[in-house]
């Protein structure tokens, strides 16, 4: 039974998947692949979570913030890189830990793989609502209140839910369903769209650092860290810093939110399968889109609570909001249309991302692959799960709030983040000899920083995030141990293998 359970998927199997019929088109080079993944990491985080953070968690220490949450996830890059290069298919973390952990902690990688872009995806559809809203207004249009915003809000101080007097958020519904058509429809055609969107928000990014430092009040930086630079608590329980409502506070408090900011970059892993040269353009984007996010991500929040008295900072549109606060209305309309561009390709990335992670999944029978693994005739798409993950996430966005989302993607991602740097220190022992076209430096240090980083800042997130992840690892076990473990192709195979032995000893 527990052989069964830590079975590991062999090296040369992943590869041979590579040449089967249900393979995905390899047409993205290294320039497409890091606009993934810049379109998929600034977003969300920048303009919309950077209020949410800078107001309630950090002030104007969310600079030193996102120097942590980026440090951190430049360790897991490292290691996101390595693997990717050894093994170019789809799937992401969820391959990886098959081919180090066993099939049981592959799964549970894979059924957190799945929380972490569904739960994603509906923050951000959340974000683009609320910008979008800001966008119309500037016009004197208006959305109704009762189908402009989810139907419960969470209480940040005390992390009660309550009604909001809203029914559903109707804008983020729509954008989920065009994004879930233009994905459909293929890769090429989600890749030039993206990177025109791509583009767009960082000449917006840009604009922003340039034009917005001339309206910075260095008085508007003091107290730099208002709610200290600790934050860190053990299961809800404060152990290094302040806590407001039970609720951790304070720089690193900030760095576990605004960690969101940076998730993306992990998603240029699952598109390895339809890379040109994946050995080589893969690690490229991966470590080049972290690193340029980072710097703009640092320069924006020094520009921002510079602007504007960190208590003061509007925290569903910030950024547009600040430009208007400071006498710039007539910027709020260009910083309104590049949120509404960095967001919407933002979406799509993550929403590209996890079929392809339930792809792998149901080639491996621990999903059902007549559904999750179809890839459709004329788009080579995994169109029947694309459409699926569209009606997940529009159900999530319209009525989750947008702080309760973006807590349980943290802990999923950086549950993720951990299995993968651990499985470096793994892989490394027990297949030496694998080729490693892309090797982690500094060796074992990286990994293993990497696991503490994350570590920290997973116990520094609200003991509710705990919770909700242990319900849905809890429903995946169930899922797991009722259909996966039964369907699983690694136990047909040697099921087959044994069958010839038998044969061959007769």
């Amino acid at each position: 039974m527990a052989s069964k359970l830590f079975r590991r998927k062999p090296l040369h199997v992943l590869l041979e998947e590579l040449h089967g019929e249900n393979r995905l088109r390899r047409i993205l080079g290294p320039v497409t692949l890091t606009s993934l993944g810049v379109g998929a990491i600034i977003g969300t985080g920048i303009f919309v979570l950077t209020g949410v953070t800078a107001h309630d968690k950090a002030g104007p220490a969310l600079i030193l913030s996102f120097v942590v949450a980026g440090i951190t996830c430049l360790f897991a890059a490292f290691c996101y890189a390595e693997f990717a290069s050894m093994v170019p298919v789809a799937g992401s973390a969820y391959t990886y830990a098959y081919a180090t952990l066993g099939e049981l902690f592959a799964w549970i990688i894979g059924w957190d793989l799945i929380l972490e872009y569904a739960v994603a995806s509906a923050t951000v559809a959340h974000g683009w609502s609320h910008y979008f809203q800001d966008f119309i207004s500037i016009f004197k249009l208006y959305i109704p209140k009762v189908i402009g915003w989810a139907p419960f809000k969470l209480d940040t101080a005390t992390g009660k839910i309550s009604a909001s007097g809203s029914w559903i958020d109707l804008p983020a519904i729509v954008i989920t369903a065009i994004v879930t058509v233009i994905l459909v429809r293929g890769i090429r055609g989600t890749a030039r769209f993206n990177a025109a969107m791509v583009i767009l928000k960082l000449i917006i990014v840009v604009f922003v650092i340039v034009v917005g430092a001339f309206y910075v009040n260095p008085k508007n930086w003091t107290p730099f860290a208002p709610y200290g630079m600790a934050g860190i608590s053990f299961f809800g329980k404060t152990i290094f810093g302040k806590s407001m409502g039970g609720v951790p506070v304070g720089m690193l408090a900030g760095a576990a939110i605004s960690f969101f900011a940076y998730i993306g970059f992990d998603s240029i892993s699952t598109h390895a399968e339809e890379a040109k040269r994946p050995h080589k353009d893969v690690p490229i984007a991966i470590i080049s889109s972290l690193v340029i996010c980072t710097v703009l991500y640092i320069l924006v929040a020094a520009v921002l609570t510079g602007m504007v008295p960190y208590d003061q900072i509007d925290k569903n549109a910030p950024i547009s909001q600040a430009f208007k606060q400071v006498g710039l209305g007539w910027a709020q309309f260009l910083v309104a249309l590049g949120a509404l561009a960095g967001i919407t390709s933002v979406l799509v990335v993550m929403m590209l991302s996890m079929p392809r992670v339930l792809l792998a999944i149901a080639r491996d029978g621990l999903l059902p692959p007549k559904f999750f693994g179809a890839v459709h005739e004329k788009f080579r798409t995994p169109w029947k799960s694309t459409i699926l993950v569209g009606f997940f996430v529009a159900v999530l966005s319209a009525l989750l709030p947008l702080e309760l989302l973006a807590e349980l993607v943290n802990i999923g991602t950086l549950f993720a983040f951990v299995v993968v740097c651990g499985a470096v220190l793994i892989m490394r022992k027990t297949h030496p000899e694998a080729e490693r076209p892309f090797r982690v430096p500094l060796f074992p240090v990286i990994p293993i920083l990497g696991v503490v980083f994350c570590l920290v800042l997973m116990f520094s997130l609200p003991p509710e995030n705990w919770l909700r992840l242990f319900v849905w690892l809890f429903i995946g076990l169930i899922v797991y141990f009722f259909y996966g473990r039964k369907h699983s192709i690694m136990e047909k195979m040697k099921g087959t293998e044994e069958a010839k032995d038998t044969s061959a000893a007769k």
